[in-house]
């Protein structure tokens, strides 16, 4: 672990811990639990806060199987005590409202009774809220239809079929298993083409390769064609590309190909992640060299970009369509209002000038095995003919 890494988490355990005693203070004495319910409370508050680190590092630090397990207890942990911490924080927050509302009418509220009610009530709502997002990851992603309107789109690709999928994140709770059914179900979909928009992976290709295998058996006749997100970048990009050509998938890093369905030009053009750059200096994600050479009667032109906030330099260069990942829909709540502040938009089809943006709320998850609010996706992208503007 470099100096960086370790300052990182250094700040991480001491936030961590300062949330957990946060949780502990507000919530237990309240809950009045007992001298044996106490003891078990910060009993698994301290456990919690123990599991949550031991998580992020057993993937990386403990050879499989016990490194995926250990993953496994640390982030359902880490997932579970994000909604504790939340609605703790709301819980405080209401109940100084109540305060508040009381003092110009001099009235008297069961204090002792509501601040206990309340205690219970954040507890069971963060367990079930978890246990509810755990099956919302763990199944497999639904298939969602999206019908994108281009002015001017030949009538000869109406009705041409995108298959999306993105941020799978093969790793530690994410394997072979759950993979095979998101390739079963997006070739059941007979797409005549199929884009993968990064952050496919969190690990390395000796761990993972043989858990990522079955994106190999993806088919479209117009192509399979992939993207890198930030995490191939943490997880050895250079590897993970090889091994994902290895596979037959086109990887297409600032650089376009052009296919003819109908006999008719469509280029589908692919930048690298973002932050690439910050990565390796000559893999700077340019959507303008993606372009380069690109006929320019081709419509539509497609960019695959792991990110939306690409869109920004995109849109100025006459593609038609991008299609994103990243954003993950927010995930579960409260972060879903935070991606607002760092991307453009946080999922599904949106205008940007010329340009249409399409943000995949993706298709596996990230950290927790937990979603709420944002259903993971399939997405089956058909392009319409519409009306010149």
């Amino acid at each position: 672990m470099s100096l960086r890494q370790s300052s990182f988490f250094l700040r991480f355990l001491t936030l961590g811990a300062l949330a957990h005693v946060y949780v502990g203070a507000r919530l237990i004495p309240d809950a009045m639990l007992g001298g044996e319910g106490t003891a078990a409370a910060i009993l698994a508050l301290v456990l919690s806060c123990v599991l949550i680190p031991l998580g992020m590092l057993g993937r990386s630090s403990v050879h499989p199987p016990w490194g995926d397990r250990i993953a496994w207890v640390g982030l359902f942990a880490m997932g579970l005590f994000s909604s504790l911490f939340v609605l703790t924080v709301l819980r405080d927050a209401l109940l100084l409202a109540a305060w508040l509302a009381t003092l110009p009418v001099d009235a008297a509220l069961p204090w002792p009774l509501l601040r206990q009610a309340s205690a219970w009530t954040v507890a069971a709502l963060a367990l079930a809220g978890t246990l509810v997002g755990l099956y919302n990851a763990r199944r497999r992603a639904r298939v969602i239809d999206v019908d994108v309107p281009i002015a001017g789109l030949p009538a000869d690709l109406d009705g041409f079929t995108i298959v999306q999928i993105s941020d799978i994140h093969v790793g530690p709770t994410i394997k072979k298993r759950y993979v095979q059914a998101i390739v079963d179900a997006v070739n059941e979909q007979l797409p005549d083409m199929i884009a993968i928009t990064g952050d496919v992976v969190d690990g390395s290709v000796e761990h993972l390769a043989a858990q990522a295998g079955p994106l190999g058996e993806l088919r479209a006749p117009y192509g399979v064609y992939l993207v890198t997100g930030n995490h191939e970048y943490y997880s050895g990009a250079t590897p993970w590309v090889a091994e994902f050509r290895r596979l037959g998938l086109r990887v297409l890093m600032n650089e376009h190909a052009v296919i003819h369905p109908a006999g008719l030009p469509v280029v589908v053009a692919g930048v690298t992640d973002y932050s690439a750059g910050s990565f390796d200096p000559q893999q700077r994600s340019n959507p303008l060299a993606a372009l380069s050479g690109a006929p320019a009667d081709a419509l539509p032109k497609i960019l695959l970009a792991h990110q939306p906030r690409s869109a920004a330099a995109a849109e100025p260069l006459g593609y038609t369509l991008q299609l994103s990942g990243h954003t993950h829909g927010g995930q579960f709540f409260p972060w879903g209002f935070f991606v607002r502040f760092q991307q453009p938009y946080t999922a599904g089809l949106h205008r940007m000038g010329n340009m249409w943006v399409y943000t995949s709320r993706g298709t596996g998850y990230w950290g927790p095995p937990k979603r709420l609010g944002a259903p993971s996706e399939i997405t089956r992208l058909r392009l319409r003919a519409a009306p010149a503007r």
